[in-house]
């Protein structure tokens, strides 16, 4: 366990932030699947990457990493036939990895840890007994599975995760005959299976959008690639709200034709009334008067604690609706932000599906929850540039999920942020 405390101080400058965390998710599994050498790059191991990695490696892919340079050659996926997936906290690794071992027909036992047993995997456990493969649980993991995965017609709620589509989406195209994926309600988070799509198509894998849904062809096989892995609009969220906030940030490798949903970062932060300019892959925010506006959160939740950070200390009234799958994270990240950032001087009230922020000119100083989730650890750091004094954060280590050198580009940005190791 661990705790940082943060001197305030506004940051300026230039930083290059990971590679998607999203992409490489992906891009991971579509490797392990194609039968041959794969190369991509930059790839930085964030627990959560960290954790897809090993699960390809259970089922007999072979991984190499040297400096940021990731090599997988799928030839023997699927043949450890029995396999445990440590799937770390990760939530896109478990959902992911899911409809995929079935594919292989593998014999597999999934676990997870922090709050990832508690999520949920329900509409697995509806949609793939129907489909050949047998699912053992308690309700959430571990999760033991078996049995051959058979083609069809997959009925799937949009509203509850986009992981689940994406994890047929990936698993399909391996099986015997056509599959037909059915979005049973609204399509929410739309921007991540477009991620998928898109990396499918990357590695020779095609699926059409219905009008319902996806109609996926079988007899298909992955082919291996070289790839670039683009920079992460999520984590780039921080450092641009940081510059909206009081300083002047750049950041390098964020590709503005990106499928990344949480690409909307920048917009929403012109909205607020912050100065963005674009200089080819590099773009900057620095601070101007912010004013609070309305947000439907509903395709973008990761940027909601980051947002949150911005609307308290924007002049007005900001609600943010659509976000009630956020209760359902790492943390409860509607309480989690909102608790923080009031202990901090903020005005925010919980709604049911997202928050209502009346901005304050300033936060003052105080110990606040991390909840060990990165996103909230983060957001609340960014949140400490505005505050008159010190600010102390728990569970400062949880920024390894997603983003393992947040603390030192922080501070190379001239923020003053100290981890104190708890033992």
């Amino acid at each position: 366990m661990s705790n940082v405390v943060l001197e305030p101080k506004m940051l300026s400058g230039l930083v290059a932030v990971p590679p998607s965390k999203s992409a490489a998710h992906r891009a991971v599994i579509c490797a392990a699947l194609a039968q041959g050498v794969s190369v991509m790059e930059p790839v930085e191991l964030s627990n959560d990457i960290r954790a897809t990695i090993d699960c390809v490696k259970e089922l007999g892919a072979a991984v190499s990493l040297i400096g940021k340079r990731l090599t997988i050659d799928g030839k023997m996926m699927f043949t450890n036939t029995e396999a445990t997936l440590d799937c770390g906290e990760s939530g896109s690794t478990l959902r992911f990895m899911i409809p995929v071992v079935g594919a292989g027909n593998v014999k597999a036992k999934f676990i997870g840890h922090g709050r990832l047993p508690e999520r949920p995997i329900g509409i697995y456990l509806e949609c793939l007994p129907k489909a050949g493969v047998n699912c053992v649980t308690e309700g959430g993991l571990p999760l033991s599975i078996n049995g051959q995965l058979k083609p069809g017609i997959f009925e799937v709620p949009g509203n509850v995760s986009s992981q689940f589509i994406t994890g047929l989406l990936l698993a399909l195209p391996l099986l015997k005959a056509d599959s037909e994926i059915v979005v049973t309600s609204s399509l929410e988070s739309k921007s991540y299976i477009d991620m998928t799509l898109s990396a499918m198509y990357r590695f020779g894998v095609t699926a059409i959008e219905t009008e319902n849904g996806y109609k996926v062809y079988g007899n298909q096989s992955y082919k291996p690639q070289h790839l670039n892995i683009e920079g992460d609009w999520s984590q780039a969220a921080f450092f641009l709200a940081a510059g909206a906030l009081g300083g002047n940030v750049s950041i390098e490798n964020l590709d503005t034709a990106s499928y990344q949903g949480d690409k909307a970062i920048y917009q929403l932060l012109r909205q607020f009334g912050a100065d963005i300019t674009i200089n080819g892959q590099v773009l900057s925010c620095k601070h101007n008067k912010l004013n609070g506006i309305e947000i439907d959160a509903e395709n973008i939740p990761d940027l909601v604690p980051i947002l949150a950070v911005v609307a308290a200390l924007a002049e007005g009234t900001t609600t943010i609706t659509g976000a009630a799958r956020l209760r359902i994270k790492e943390s409860d990240r509607l309480h989690a932000i909102t608790e923080g950032l009031n202990k901090l001087g903020a005005d925010i009230t919980e709604l049911p599906d997202g928050l209502r922020i009346n901005g304050v000119k300033s936060l003052h100083g105080g110990a606040v929850q991390g909840y060990n989730d990165h996103r909230i650890v983060m957001a609340l750091s960014v949140a400490a540039t505005r505050a008159t004094e010190p600010v102390i954060i728990t569970d400062a280590e949880s920024i390894n999920k997603s983003y393992p050198s947040f603390f030192e580009d922080y501070n190379n940005l001239g923020g003053n942020a100290n981890v104190i190791n708890m033992g």
